[in-house]
Parts: structure tokens; C-alpha cells; sequence
């Protein structure tokens, strides 16, 4: 009896011992205490302040999730064309969001409404600005064709507000993005009680307009540092107590997006192939020749059959079928949503309108440097820093224009941003992933870039017309304005020119409403000039997405 009771005792101690132990390594591990240190964290006495509340990147109005993966980028069908500037590589992409459809001539407005509000046409300072976000309506005009009727009505009547925006060149899509961002996050941070409410309606002026890389990196600058507009933590009734921090919000607070932006050229067809599976070239036997499953552009569903599943241009003369029997619903764009969507819930990613992408065009998409979230067209740019330490704001003095081709100014920078330079040898010493500002040439078999090219001789190797160091014998017409606002115009008549590849011209992708079914393959690449608009290309958003690939919130196995 006495052994028993001292063996139950020791159990008890081994057992109090193990709980001891447990609790220990609980506490070591929770979210109140540093695993490293065993610091608290978040402690209302001092110390480190993280956001241990953050759960997932919220859905960015308008858009959708897309899950990255991996896919065969390229054609795998026949290419009838010899284009040879699509063959089939692996590409890897991250998960990114994109819009659900087209931007809309609705949502475009909503942006000339802002412009216009805040920087009036009417003042000598920001004249430039809202006539350059202008789409160009006259590039539904033809020779021999009545178009007037789009030329007058397509971008503002209601009728038409629903559809795609055209006559928007790359420039001005980007410029949208940038903007689309800000407004956005102006919105969250409101929503969120870090700005006073109605203040980005009621008090913003040309001279503090809300830019969120200017607020995260001096809040107190925010809206021309006016400190009744930005608070210094939240100010709602949906914040508790313990959550109003004495603090501005941060890339910790996790509440502030990343920004609106072109699609890459790999994101945009990976959205549009929508696969449920590896697009392997060798295995992938022609089944998603467009995206939607199938041959065909007509629907087999025997409640829609014969259906047209995109808006494109069916034959000569034919741009919409025999009204009644055979049509696609539309002669020239459509309203968004008229079609059915692809699987991952996107609209319109063939017909409709082609749509640009971020990429600078090159014939070859070089897989053999990089198969990981492909893209070319980096241009690193950073923060311009002052004599006394502090980002240097863009205000209504040095707001940067630049002259397009045909004579339009357009405003690149906005009064409250931060000015941006390119970045130098303090950033490129000694690196191995890059070595200067500008990639957009890099290994794209011109001689600029080899290793040894000596780039200082360039200047004086244009001076001199030599085109022996250029590979894309592009025109180099110069259009510029002189102080009284009239063109210069300099063409370049060489008849030596014998391309329009350059660093200026843009990728589109997809079919549109004025496109044979061969172009509605997501797989097609073209390229236009990024200062030109067309009545056939818009655009759409995407979005990276931080944090994990997917929602999954069990490990996988």
C-alpha cells in the first residue's frame, strides 16, 4: 500500500512537471510573447507594437482572386500567322487579383470628374491635366464609314456606360491605375478612421490631393499637413479602446492595398486561359484553344446552344451575324457581363476589346532568364530625397508633363506624390539581380544588351546617326512644345528605319469586337505604341496579393 502511494506521487509530479513544461512553451509561442526573445509584444507599457489581428488582404472593389500557378505560356496551337512570338515555356505566376471586367467608360468618367474637380482646365496651372487624361473619341472616325454617332456619344452618353472605355492609349491606363489606387486607399483609411470622414470630397485642393506613398512615408504631410484631416490613430465608434493607437497607419496596419496596375503580360493570359490544370505543351492535346473549354466560339449548352460566347468579328462584312438568328449581341463593343465569364469568374478576356498589359514588346518571351512572374518593362525608380533628409513632395511648380506623338500634353505626377529619380550606384553596387534603372532591354539580343557594351558612347552614337548600335531600327521623331505651346515637330524620314519595336511599344492581348476568332486565342500577342489609342483596345487592373498563395488554412496533408 505504502509503494503504491509514493508511485502515485511521483505520477502527480511527473504530470504537474509536464504541464509545467506544456505552459511554458505555449506562452514562448503565443501571439502576446516574442518566440525569439520572450519579449511581450504589444504591451501597453512600451515595446515592440506588431498587428497580431492582421487575417488576409481584403478583395480590392471590383475585382476577383486569382490563384497562381504554373502554366504553358504561349501558343500550342498551330500559328497560321508565323508569327514566331509566342512559342510554348513554363511560367510560374504569383496569385494576383484582377478585374472582373473591362474598366468602364463609367468608372473613366468618375476619374475626368475628379480631375476636373480638383484641378480645374480653367487655371494656367492645371490646364495640361484633365484635357491630357482625355480619351481620344475621334479614333472612331474612318474615311469611309458614318461613325459619328460613337465619335459624339460612346464615352459620356448612359447609354454606353456599361461599356468598355476605348481611345485610351497605355500612358493614360497606367496614369488610372495610379490613380484608382489612391482613391481606394483614401477610402479604406476614411472607412478605417485614420482620415476625417468626407474630408477627400469636401476639403482636398490641387495643392494636397492624398497619395498613399506620400502618406506612408510622411503622414503629417498628408493633405498639405493638415492635421485636422489626418488623425493620429482612429477616431470611429468600430475601434475599440485598446485598438486606438496614438499612431497613423502603416504597411503593419495591414489595411492599405497595394497598388491598382496593368496586368503583366504572363498574369493576363494565365487569367484568361483560367486552367484547372498544368497547360503542359505535350500533353495539352488543343482542349482550351480559347477561355472556355472547347473548338468552338459557340456555346453546346442545349439552353444556349449556338449562342456566340464572345463579341468579335465573324467574317467579312460580318460583325455581329444576321440580326435575329446568328448575332453575338453586338455590332461594335458590348455592355460588360454579356457573356458568359471563364473560371476563374473574369469577363470578356476574348472580345469585346483587346486590352493593354505592362509589357514592353519584344518578338521572344526569354523563359531561359527567368520563369517566375515574367515581365519586361522594369524601370526602378526611388523616392527623391532632399538636402535636409526628407522626400521631396511633387507640388503645383514641378508637376512633370510629357509631349506624346501627336502633340498631347500629359501630366505624369500629381501635386502631394513624391517625386521619383531613377535609382544609382548606391543602389547597384556589387548587386547580381540588376545593375541599373531601366531593364527594358535586358537580353533582348541587341547590343546594348552585352556586357561590355559602353554605354557612354550612346549619346554621341545618335549624335553621329550611327545605327550600327541599335537593333530595333525604330523612327526617332521628336514632338515637343515650345514656350508659346506650339509643335515642333522633327519626323524621321531614314528610310532606314525598319521596324516600330522600341522601347515605347506596349503589349495587347485578346481579340476584340474589329478581330477574326484567331486573335481570341489568350496565347496572341500584339504590340502598339504607347502614346496611340485605338477604338479596339482598353483595359483592366490587377493586383498582387500578399500573403499566402491561397485561402487554404489547413496544411496540406
Amino acid at each position: 500500500m505504502k509503494i503504491n502511494r509514493i508511485m502515485a506521487l511521483q505520477l502527480m509530479a511527473a504530470l504537474s512537471l509536464s504541464i509545467g513544461f506544456t505552459s511554458c512553451s505555449k506562452k514562448s509561442g503565443s501571439k502576446g510573447t516574442s518566440a525569439a526573445t520572450g519579449w511581450k509584444i504589444n504591451d501597453k507599457k512600451g515595446g515592440f507594437q506588431y498587428n497580431a489581428k492582421y487575417k488576409k488582404q481584403e478583395t480590392p472593389p471590383g475585382m476577383v482572386a486569382v490563384e497562381g500557378g504554373t502554366f504553358t505560356m504561349g501558343k500550342v496551337q498551330d500559328d497560321p500567322m508565323h508569327d514566331w512570338n509566342n512559342t510554348p515555356n513554363q511560367q510560374h505566376v504569383q496569385s494576383f487579383y484582377m478585374d472582373e471586367t473591362e474598366v468602364t467608360n463609367f468608372m473613366y468618367t468618375e476619374y475626368l470628374f475628379w480631375l476636373k474637380t480638383i484641378f480645374p482646365p480653367t487655371d494656367e496651372n492645371y490646364k495640361n491635366i484633365y484635357v491630357g487624361a482625355l480619351p481620344d473619341t475621334l479614333v472612331w472616325r474612318n474615311r469611309l464609314g458614318y461613325n459619328e454617332t460613337m465619335t459624339n456619344n460612346y464615352l459620356r452618353h448612359p447609354a454606353y456606360a456599361n461599356y468598355p472605355v476605348v481611345g485610351v492609349n497605355w500612358i493614360q491606363a497606367v496614369e488610372f491605375s495610379k490613380w484608382r489606387t489612391d482613391r481606394v486607399n483614401e477610402a479604406i483609411l476614411e472607412r478605417e478612421g485614420y482620415l476625417k470622414k468626407d474630408s477627400k470630397i469636401t476639403e482636398v485642393k490641387a495643392e494636397s490631393t492624398f497619395s498613399t506613398e506620400s502618406y506612408l512615408a510622411s503622414p503629417t504631410s498628408t493633405y498639405g499637413g493638415n492635421e485636422e484631416l489626418v488623425y493620429k490613430g482612429q477616431r470611429n465608434k468600430l475601434a475599440a479602446k485598446d485598438d486606438a493607437k496614438n499612431v497613423y497607419a502603416q504597411r503593419t496596419s495591414g489595411i492599405i492595398l497595394p497598388e491598382y496596375r496593368l496586368p503583366t503580360e504572363a498574369e493576363w493570359e494565365y487569367a484568361a486561359v483560367a486552367l484547372g490544370g498544368i497547360r503542359e505543351y505535350n500533353t495539352y492535346k488543343g482542349k482550351k484553344k480559347y477561355p472556355w473549354s472547347g473548338q468552338y466560339t459557340r456555346s453546346g449548352k442545349r439552353q444556349y446552344r449556338g449562342d456566340q460566347l464572345a463579341n468579335f468579328k465573324q467574317g467579312k462584312g460580318d460583325y455581329g451575324g444576321i440580326a435575329g438568328w446568328s448575332d453575338d449581341g453586338a455590332d461594335i463593343t458590348n455592355e460588360v457581363k454579356k457573356y458568359p465569364p471563364n473560371d476563374f469568374g473574369l469577363y470578356d478576356m476574348a472580345g469585346n476589346v483587346a486590352e493593354w498589359v505592362a509589357d514592353v514588346y519584344r518578338p521572344i518571351v526569354d523563359d531561359e532568364a527567368n520563369d517566375f512572374n515574367y515581365y519586361r518593362g522594369n524601370v526602378y525608380m526611388k523616392n527623391k530625397i532632399g538636402e535636409d533628409g526628407k522626400v521631396e513632395m511633387v507640388t503645383t511648380e514641378n508637376i512633370t508633363y510629357d509631349t506624346l506623338s501627336n502633340g498631347r500634353i500629359m501630366a505624369r505626377n500629381f501635386p502631394g506624390q513624391i517625386a521619383q529619380v531613377a535609382i544609382d550606384d548606391n543602389e547597384t553596387y556589387l548587386r547580381q539581380n540588376f545593375s541599373k534603372s531601366d531593364n527594358r532591354n535586358y537580353r533582348d539580343g541587341d547590343k546594348q544588351s552585352t556586357r561590355f557594351y559602353n554605354f557612354g558612347n550612346e549619346e554621341e552614337a545618335d549624335e553621329k546617326k550611327d545605327d550600327k548600335n541599335r537593333m530595333y531600327d525604330s523612327p526617332k521623331h521628336s514632338v515637343t512644345k515650345d514656350s508659346l505651346g506650339n509643335l515642333i515637330r522633327k519626323y524621321d524620314h531614314s528610310d532606314k528605319r525598319t521596324t516600330l519595336v522600341n522601347d515605347d511599344s506596349r503589349v495587347y492581348k485578346g481579340g476584340s469586337w474589329r478581330d477574326r476568332a484567331y486573335w481570341l486565342d489568350p496565347a496572341s500577342r500584339r504590340y502598339y505604341p504607347q502614346d496611340m489609342a485605338t477604338d479596339y483596345i482598353g483595359f483592366r487592373c490587377a493586383m498582387s496579393k500578399v500573403g499566402p498563395k491561397s485561402g487554404k488554412k489547413k496544411a496540406r496533408g
